[in-house]
């Protein structure tokens, strides 16, 4: 059987809010994934709203629990 030609990867929020989002990426990739997405959890400074994009950052996955 053939390998996949993607990975599953882990994007965790640079506010520091633990919100995270799952993308795919390439496993012939020589970089880690970083994407500018909106986090809910985000406090926006000029309004005081919650709701804000930010960059979310490739981070390790976490162990397969059995």
């Amino acid at each position: 059987m053939a390998k996949s030609s993607s990975v599953k990867v882990r994007l965790e929020s640079t506010a520091g809010t633990g919100y995270r989002y799952y993308a795919k990426r390439s496993t012939r990739a020589e970089y880690k994934v970083a994407k500018k997405k909106y986090d809910p959890w985000a406090v926006n400074e000029e309004t005081g709203k919650k709701g804000k994009h930010v960059l979310f950052e490739e981070k390790k996955m976490p162990p397969h629990k059995k």
